[in-house]
């Protein structure tokens, strides 16, 4: 069946308080993709992020940011005042996230509700409210123990080490012995009560938004990174899942070799998987994390698919990419075993970068769609399959991602050779440059794909400016924000109308 949808992040999203949440603005977007046709929103993951702010680096492969904790439902709640949130500062740009003042001002905010919602959850509420409260909250954790334990002693740890990582803390509680862990147990159980209420707000609020927009008939596409962070309580809490020395200390990190995009390649610094312990243990890890992913998206667009089948090993310690080889990974056999959990899979491949006949042949095997990329077609320099003639229907066609330029900025700097393929494909010669990007977003539409995905910049025609991240890069990345009143009524009818002639209403 054919269809279309969006891709904008959370973070994203227009709201008051300096960030994307789950706020009315988001309710609305969903509305305004229903009227517009769309019938997927995709999302970026949901983790809580660390250094770098990058949704791809989080603290945990389950937990949600409490950035995306919408304030004014804690006012509405009772847990904070509108005066104690316009009292803060989260930067003037509405169209930018000031990740620094964010989070001074958020966390801080976050504790006086949970001060106050803790009256209702230590008993102390009047009447059946305070009962009914704590009951609500020990059941959601007592359903996500299994990961939730750990970390929300992880995170009030790290709190108490004023934020390091880990590997850094005393060898006790960082090899987790007994006492240690009790001990920290007793001393931070306020703390660690803190974040678990965060993730309690968080899957109450998101799976409020996620209910309302599958009502509407919009799913939801989220995203699963291959690896985590290694600053993360997956780590901490199973380092018998990677590749660690009997220190804890990584022996080898993920990345990808130099190319023509990145001479010295891209050194992510994520710890690798021990994957003949996963096929030991029936990848039961993998499954759950796949099975938990479903809960909180309709489709699961697993990132770095081709780590699958090879995955790039890079020494610990390198500074860069270049002396690192290429490793076999679980293959055919890891998504088999899925199956056989979770038989009915929607998932999408990130099957991007250089494709070897052995991955392509993965892809194939599994029977998931595959992505294409429309500004992938008019690489001068290499003939690929990108262009739109080559595509089969399984597959998600995207003018760009989250890592790619805008199709505006793309257009900005495409040199001559690039500019004459695509200008000779869709025979651009004497159009407005200013419309241009129009033309892209309908050859993605009307493609064979069976789905396709713009980002929310490229309808809005934008440049390079609201580019979202640059890979390898830090400092400028996961900023954009789309302003209010941007996702106009006009842009509205436009899209459906798009998606009406394209076939994918």
């Amino acid at each position: 069946m054919r269809a279309c949808g969006v891709l904008l992040p959370i973070s994203s999203l227009p709201s008051k308080y300096g960030i994307g949440a789950f706020s009315r603005e988001a309710y609305d977007f969903v509305d305004q993709l229903r009227a517009a046709g769309q019938k997927y929103w995709q999302i970026l993951p949901l983790g809580p992020t660390g250094y770098g702010d990058s949704p791809y680096q989080s603290f945990s492969t389950f937990a949600g940011n409490p950035y995306f904790i919408d304030l004014e439902t804690l006012v509405q709640d009772g847990f904070l005042t509108r005066e104690d949130c316009d009292a803060c500062d989260f930067g003037d740009d509405s169209a930018s996230v000031d990740y620094g003042k964010l989070y001074q001002a958020r966390y801080s905010l976050l504790w006086q509700a949970f001060e106050v919602y803790k009256t209702d959850i230590c008993g102390e509420g009047e009447g059946d409210k305070g009962a009914a409260a704590a009951a609500e909250f020990d059941r959601f954790r007592q359903s996500n123990q299994s990961w939730l334990d750990d970390y929300a002693l992880y995170m009030a740890v790290k709190d108490d080490f004023g934020g390091q990582c880990w590997s850094d803390w005393p060898a006790d509680i960082r090899n987790r012995k007994p006492e240690a862990m009790a001990a920290c147990k007793e001393r931070l159980v306020d703390r660690i009560t803190f974040y678990e209420w965060l993730q309690y707000e968080f899957d109450r609020q998101w799976r409020r938004l996620k209910a309302y927009a599958n009502d509407r008939g919009v799913k939801i596409i989220g995203d699963l990174p291959i690896y985590v962070a290694f600053d993360s309580a997956d780590t901490w809490a199973n380092p018998e899942l990677f590749q660690f020395d009997e220190n804890n200390v990584p022996v080898a990190v993920a990345g990808c070799p130099p190319d023509g995009f990145a001479a010295d390649g891209q050194l992510w610094g994520n710890p690798l998987y021990r994957w003949d312990y996963h096929r030991e243990t029936d990848f039961s890890w993998w499954t759950w994390r796949i099975r938990y992913s479903l809960k909180l998206y309709d489709v699961v667009r697993i990132d770095h698919f081709r780590g699958f089948d090879e995955y790039y090993s890079i020494p610990y310690g390198e500074t860069t990419a270049r002396n690192g080889h290429w490793e076999k990974g679980p293959g055919i056999e890891f998504f088999n075993a899925v199956k056989k959990q979770i038989p009915d899979l929607p998932v999408i491949a990130e099957d991007l970068g250089y494709l070897t006949p052995s991955v392509i042949q993965l892809v194939k095997d599994t029977g998931f769609p595959g992505m294409k990329i429309i500004e992938f077609a008019f690489d001068s320099r290499e003939a690929g399959n990108y262009l739109p003639y080559t595509y089969d229907r399984n597959c998600v066609v995207y003018t760009g991602t989250h890592d790619n330029q805008t199709i505006q900025g793309w257009l900005d700097e495409m040199n001559i050779d690039d500019r004459a393929l695509a200008y000779g494909y869709l025979n651009l010669y004497d159009r407005d440059p200013k419309e241009l990007y129009k033309e892209f977003i309908r050859l993605a539409l009307g493609s064979v794909a069976d789905t396709a995905v713009i980002p929310m910049q490229d309808y809005l025609g934008l440049g390079a400016g609201a580019r979202l991240n640059t890979p390898s890069t830090l400092g400028n990345n996961w900023r954009w924000r789309l302003k209010p009143g941007q996702f106009s009524q006009n842009l509205v009818i436009e899209m459906h109308s798009l998606a009406k002639v394209y076939g994918r209403l």
